[in-house]
């Protein structure tokens, strides 16, 4: 029976439990609403196949064990189910997929669902769930997707240990702590850690095959940007903005999918694990009409869905248009140095995010080769010198933003630089021309001769010698007291008779 897409209203009849045959059932976008019939939870024990999604469906459910003894798909995400996950659903031992996403669950995750034993996807997303993640969901050797984000689990997160295959593993949104498991890293092919409280490195992995989107943004990772990132031959997203990363950007990342626009091919070979899985179930039944039987196949998909910030917003990619996108977000971190020439061979990235960190030098000419990239962000830095003239040459560009550096000279025009307005110069005081305001003659502008020296000798302060004579002036103050104190003179008198009479003082309080 498929009820799918209709204007239904309304409660589910408790007669739904009269069909003891039925396998397959579908009730999902309508408006049912109030609590599932416990006669329907007993009574159709045949299902294999229930959907109920996006209805208005609410009350504790499957607190008591329901007949759901051949259940492989169910289900019942984006409802108003509340209450803790019970065990009703432990003799469901068929389960291949379970969905109860966008619900209001709570209390803990349970220890029984990590020992289904050919669960192949769990969704728990966008719920009220809480404490550790149970070590028994990263020992289903079945398991392609699992999706606990936006909850409030804590803890640390454990090792995958057992799975066959490379996992979607969505962890973001959550309380989770501790470092990234060694073994992790190298058995996804998607993993989103995403606004976490993680700490540590990143760990110098080895088996790199397999990922095709690492996402950390917002958590507290520190130390450097390993060079084993540089071999993986199928990233398409990398976000690593907003830790505390030092060092600089390893000049290999070229190596990596993005660098692909120069020659090489991309497969994506393992891209479309989890991405885009289904399950279909086949079902024979008996005609009135003809003499012979006909099926029927009914299939349940997994849809991943990824936010990546790209053009200054976040935007929500799935499906066809998550496979074509690639974008790098290196953004608000401690990295520091010359950004390497090499990143000009990025052929494939669309989106280039290096702001609020501390570069210095120049932009790379060799930008010009970002031949598909439309949102290229430099801003926040500490760059000098001019902006290429050579990128203008940069046909897809869409956003650009190089505000708050220490750039000079005339803002290059033509193509889509025609279409920056002010915002993507500000803080640059040096540049002239078009979009803003400053004149590049040179009776109200002085070019410098050295754009990169000149820059640098105005707007930067050397902090170590300011340190320096901060420390020697207070050294000399304190050895020219000193040497006043040791002369005998009235105010050298005045000063030891107030310091015994605190001291006499501070006794008699005592």
């Amino acid at each position: 029976m498929n009820l799918a897409s209709n204007g239904f209203q309304g409660n589910l009849p408790s007669s739904l439990g009269n069909m003891k045959e039925i396998e397959f059932l579908d009730i999902s976008l309508n408006n049912f609403y109030r609590k599932l019939p416990g006669i329907f939870l007993e009574g159709c024990y045949s299902l294999s196949f229930l959907k109920m999604s996006h209805n208005q469906l609410s009350g504790e459910t499957f607190l008591e064990t329901a007949n759901f003894t051949n259940l492989s798909v169910l289900c019942m995400d984006n409802n108003l189910f509340t209450g803790k996950i019970g065990d009703g659903l432990r003799s469901s031992r068929s389960l291949s997929m379970l969905d109860i996403s966008n619900n209001g669950f709570s209390g803990v995750i349970p220890i029984w669902i990590g020992e289904l034993p050919d669960l192949y996807a769990l969704l728990l997303s966008h719920n009220s769930l809480e404490g550790e993640i149970p070590l028994s969901l990263f020992n289903i050797s079945t398991l392609d997707i699992l999706d606990l984000s936006e909850n409030r689990l804590s803890g640390g997160i454990p090792s995958l240990v057992n799975s066959r295959y490379p996992t979607v593993l969505l962890l973001q949104g959550n309380n989770l702590s501790g470092v990234i498991p060694h073994i992790l890293l190298a058995h996804v092919t998607v993993l989103d850690l995403k606004d976490n409280r993680l700490s540590g490195n990143i760990h110098e992995f080895i088996k790199t095959q397999y990922i095709s989107i690492l996402l950390l943004r917002g958590n507290n990772l520190t130390g450097h940007i390993p060079h084993q990132l540089c071999p993986l031959s199928d990233i398409q997203l990398l976000d690593l903005s907003n830790n505390r990363l030092n060092g600089s950007i390893p000049s290999c990342l070229s190596n990596t999918s993005f660098g692909f626009g120069n020659g090489d091919s991309f497969d994506g070979s393992y891209f479309d694990s989890g991405l885009f899985s289904s399950i279909t179930f086949y079902t024979n039944f008996k005609s009135l009409i003809v003499e012979d039987q006909f099926s029927k196949d009914f299939k349940a998909m997994t849809k991943t869905i990824i936010d990546f910030a790209t053009k200054h917003r976040y935007d929500a990619y799935w499906g066809g248009n998550l496979k074509l996108l690639f974008a790098m977000d290196l953004s608000a971190n401690e990295l520091s140095g010359e950004i390497p020439v090499e990143l000009g061979g990025l052929g494939e990235v669309q989106a280039l995010n290096l702001s609020h960190i501390k570069l210095s030098g120049v932009i790379p000419e060799g930008f010009s080769a970002l031949k598909n990239v439309e949102s290229l962000d430099v801003s926040f830095n500490r760059l000098q010198g001019r902006i290429p003239p050579q990128l203008t040459d940069l046909s897809s560009l869409a956003v650009f933003n190089v505000s708050c550096n220490n750039l000079s000279g005339i803002i290059p025009q033509g193509r889509k630089f025609n279409t920056f307005d002010t915002q993507s110069y500000l803080g640059n005081p040096l540049l002239c021309g078009k979009p803003t305001n400053t004149s590049c003659e040179r009776n109200n502008f002085q070019e410098p001769n050295n754009g990169v020296e000149a820059a640098d000798e105005s707007t930067t302060i050397n902090m170590e010698s300011f340190y320096w004579s901060s420390a020697a002036a207070y050294v000399t103050i304190l050895l020219g007291l000193l040497a006043s104190l040791s002369f005998d003179s009235p105010w050298s008198r005045a000063w030891f008779y107030i310091v015994d009479a605190f001291i006499h003082k501070g006794r008699r309080l005592l």
